[in-house]
Formats: structure tokens, sequence, C-alpha cells
């Protein structure tokens, strides 16, 4: 048993990472990782002849019932849903441009636009390089399928998302840090020249805490609502921390935490993530995330 305990516990971070690549939620992937250890303790050991791809193709399957009973719940779900935030480490160093870019933010909120099979062959092939007849293995489907399915999710991730214009780390971190002095200040025009003209802002507020119920859309209305919260609520608190392999912003407005995250290309901010639900800030009040 102990045996067993060691050789899952050093798979425990690569099957947490995929795990929450597929749901968005790290309450739902440490769940579905508990179960495949226990399966994987109740396993025949003759049937289990490679552990991690034993491993991978049992969470991937729970993940993959999980994500299809969740997409019910987030329908209905008070406002917009978004992904819960993670520390840059949780999964251990992501040494790939793929598995930092399927970490991102912005990613894991544009697969919310796939369906699971779609979401589930992008995972397993950008994130984790699996061939095409192992991912078909796994989600029982031909390997045929499984490509259409990932060209699909290819094409509808890169609409408007060209890697040529992605930041750096280092500039997405010093254009958040313009924004967030500007936000400070009360600077409008420097907010502005900050904004897309196409930009969306999402608050999640999960029906715990006030937050808009609907996207706010375009420049005017985003600047609008971003100059009335500072208007109403100083900042009390606010930095810049490291979350989901990206620069993001930790603040307290009004009383209430926040944590705001950003997609940004071509040196404007296209979109806003602000993640107000108690529920999913857990791993950032419990401990300093500070980059």
């Amino acid at each position: 048993m102990d045996d067993l305990e060691a050789e899952f516990e050093q798979l425990r971070p690569r099957l947490l990472g995929l795990a929450y690549r597929l749901l968005g939620s790290m309450w739902d992937a440490e769940d579905v990782v508990q179960d495949a250890y226990l399966r994987w303790t109740r396993a025949d050991r003759s049937e289990v002849r490679e552990p991690r791809a034993f491993l991978v193709t049992v969470v991937s399957r729970l993940a993959l019932d999980q994500l299809r009973s969740a997409r019910v719940t987030r329908e209905a779900y008070p406002g917009p849903w978004l992904p819960e935030p993670v520390a840059a480490d949780a999964f251990g160093p992501a040494d790939s441009a793929e598995l930092r870019d399927t970490l991102s933010y912005a990613t894991l909120h544009l697969m919310e636009r796939l369906s699971p099979p779609e979401r589930a062959v992008f995972v397993l092939r950008e994130a984790f390089d699996l061939p095409y007849d192992e991912i078909a293995r796994i989600l029982g489907s031909p390997p045929g399928t499984c490509r259409q399915q990932h060209r699909r999710a290819a094409r509808r991730l890169a609409d408007g998302r060209d890697a040529r214009f992605a930041p750096s780390a280092t500039a997405h971190r010093a254009l958040l840090g313009r924004f967030l002095a500007a936000a400070r200040s009360g600077d409008l025009a420097a907010l502005t020249d900050l904004l897309s003209e196409d930009v969306v802002a999402y608050n999640d507020g999960g029906g715990k805490v006030r937050a808009a119920l609907r996207p706010v859309t375009g420049r005017p209305d985003v600047l609008a609502f971003v100059a009335g919260l500072l208007s109403r609520y100083p900042m009390e608190q606010a930095t810049l921390v490291e979350a989901n392999g990206g620069a993001a912003i930790w603040s307290v407005i009004g009383g209430q935490r926040q944590l705001v995250a950003f997609d940004i290309r071509a040196d404007r901010i296209h979109a806003i993530y602000g993640v107000l639900n108690p529920d999913k800030l857990t791993r950032f009040t419990t401990g300093d995330r500070r980059g």
C-alpha cells in the first residue's frame, strides 16, 4: 500500500493539473483526483500495465463525466461563471509553452465555449502531447473523430487570439502595473488608452456578493463601470499577484476581496475577469501569492 501511495503521489500534480484544465475548478479537480486514487488502490494490478497511462485515463474519464454535469449547473449560475483561479505553482513547473497557455486564465475561460469532448481532446493533445490513438482509447472515440474535435477546438480558441500579439510575461505585468496606477489615481484617460474598443468585463459573485449579472461590453461601458466602482469604493488594498501562470491583481474594494485577471493582446486589455465569489478565492485568502 505504501508503494502504491508513493507512486500515486509522484503523479498527483500532473493529474491535478489535468483535472483542473478540464474542469476549471480546483474543488472539483481535487474530488476527481481523490476518486482516481481510490480506484488506483483497488485496481487489479495485472490490468495496470503503465501507471501513468492508467491514471491519466481514469482522471480524464472522471473529469469528463463531471464536466458534463457541471455544464448544466453553470448554465443556471447567477451571472457569469468564471474559472477558479489558482497559484502559479499549483501543479509544479509548467515546462512547456502549451502547459502554460492551457493554464492561462483567458484560455480557461475560452474553453468554456467547447463541448466536453472537444475540451478533453484539446487539453490531452495540447497540454499533455498525447497521440490521437491514445486520446481515442481514453475517450472511447475513433482517432479520426478526435482529430476533428481538436481542429474545431483549436479554431474556436484561436478566434481573435493570434499568438503573435500575445505579450511576454514582463510586458503583461508592466501593463497591469499601468492599469493599477491609473485606477488608484482615477486617471480615466490612462485607463481609456489601456482598453481595446471591444473590451469585455466579467464579474463572478456566485450570488454570494454583489456583482454585475451580465458581462459589460465595449470600451465606453467598461470604462464607466470601472469609474463608477472607483468613485464609490476606493481601493483599500491592491497588489500584483501570480495566478494561473500570469500576473493578476488582488484587491479589496468596499471590503470585498477580488482577484482580477486579464486577457491582453497587442498592448490592449481585451477582457477583464473579476472573481468575487469567496468560494473561489480560498487559495488566495489563505496565503501570500504576491509575485
